[in-house]
């Protein structure tokens, strides 16, 4: 029997940046029962990017749309990413738009 699909999380972050270590960490904590793919994208080598998000980050897709920015929301965090999860995914962009 296959198990859940796995949740598809994108952090768009750069080298050193605490907050979106600590963004992971707090969603690897939340969803450590559940399958989860994680891209971390380094928003410094693409102009576009870090022009984008160079001043919100860390910013997280869940499943290709947009779940938080700087910090995860302080209420019901796991309801709030399990139900983002069960939502269909759409293709991952790069852009929030």
């Amino acid at each position: 029997m296959k198990g859940p699909d796995p949740i598809r999380l994108r952090l768009y972050s750069r080298p050193g940046c605490h907050l979106c270590d600590q963004m992971r960490q707090e969603v690897d904590e939340l969803l450590a029962d559940r399958p989860r793919e994680w891209e971390v994208v380094d928003v410094d080598v693409d102009p576009e990017l870090a022009r984008r998000y160079g001043e919100v980050l860390p910013v997280l897709l869940v499943n290709g749309r947009f779940f938080a920015r700087v910090r995860l929301p302080r209420l019901a965090q796991r309801l709030r990413l399990l139900r983002a999860a069960a939502r269909k995914a759409e293709p991952l962009r790069t852009g929030l738009a």
